[in-house]
């Protein structure tokens, strides 16, 4: 069977292994169902942005047209650097979007997905953001009133440990364990002073974590590729081969990996590539 609409980003359940799934219009694909399997992904050469559903030619930021990409809250750049928020000056794109999204809890986390790195996210938004990255081990170290203030506070873990995650060692192997609580623990110490100062800034409003569990995740994945080789649905539209595993939002194939969420809003054609 062929499915056909236009891509979103993977949904993601917390099982063992990860659930997923694929939604490709008004369909719901169950991915875990085709580990294993030949598959192919052909994109139709029509996109359309996720915020406004108009079609455009270009994606921007992972799905919007260029007139959302300039006009939307979601695409501006203090949501990839939320340290940068200028809501206080009048400043914001869309001021009620930013209330429900932005001054919300946030947690910030570290976690191991290619290594160990700091990250932040809503509240509501955990494990899935995790599973998104494709993190094999998570540990929530603060929760913030605001998204600002946890940007505030990556800046001052990321002087000490990475922020990114390096995609394709993601994808080459799982990440050896990581003692987490330990490495919170002398993180806390490196960054006392500052985060003493963070604290002052907002009294009350900034919560160390100490007692949270270390959280643990397994991927559907049946073998990593030797080599990491990216498709690029925009210079060749046509992706098959055999589905050897799902992890973070990437399809591992015996041909090569497809970032999903990059092409969101993509219109595509999704299903099981027939035996020759």
């Amino acid at each position: 069977m062929y499915y056909q609409g236009i891509l979103k980003k993977m949904r993601t359940r917390d099982d063992s292994p990860v659930t997923y799934e694929l939604p490709v219009g008004d369909f719901l694909v169950p991915l875990n169902d085709y580990i294993g399997q030949p598959v192919r992904l052909h994109y139709t050469g029509r996109i359309y942005c996720l915020n406004c559903g108009a079609k455009t030619s270009k994606s921007f930021s992972q799905g919007f047209c260029y007139k959302c990409f300039r006009n939307s809250a979601s695409a501006d750049m203090c949501i990839m650097k939320p340290e940068t928020c200028h809501f206080h000056l009048g400043t914001c794109r869309e001021p009620e979007w930013a209330l429900t999204h932005c001054f919300q809890p946030h947690v910030v986390y570290l976690a191991n997905s290619s290594g160990l790195k700091v990250g932040i996210t809503r509240g509501t938004q955990v494990p899935t953001r995790w599973l998104d990255q494709g993190a094999r081990q998570a540990l929530p170290i603060m929760a913030v009133k605001t998204r600002l203030q946890a940007g505030l506070a990556e800046v001052i873990f990321a002087n000490h440990i990475s922020d990114k995650t390096a995609w394709q060692r993601l994808l080459k192997e799982e990440a050896p364990d990581l003692d987490l609580m330990l490495l919170r623990d002398e993180l806390l110490i490196l960054c006392a002073d500052e985060l003493a100062e963070l604290q002052a800034r907002y009294p009350g409003e900034l919560q160390l974590l100490s007692e949270e569990p270390q959280r643990e995740f397994c991927y559907p994945v049946q073998q990593y590729p030797v080599k990491v080789k990216a498709f690029n649905l925009d210079n060749a539209p046509d992706v098959s081969g055999k589905l050897m595993g799902i992890k973070g939002q990437y399809l591992i194939l015996d041909t090569g990996v497809i970032n999903i969420r990059k092409y969101g809003g993509y219109e595509i054609e999704f299903g099981e590539q027939p035996h020759d």
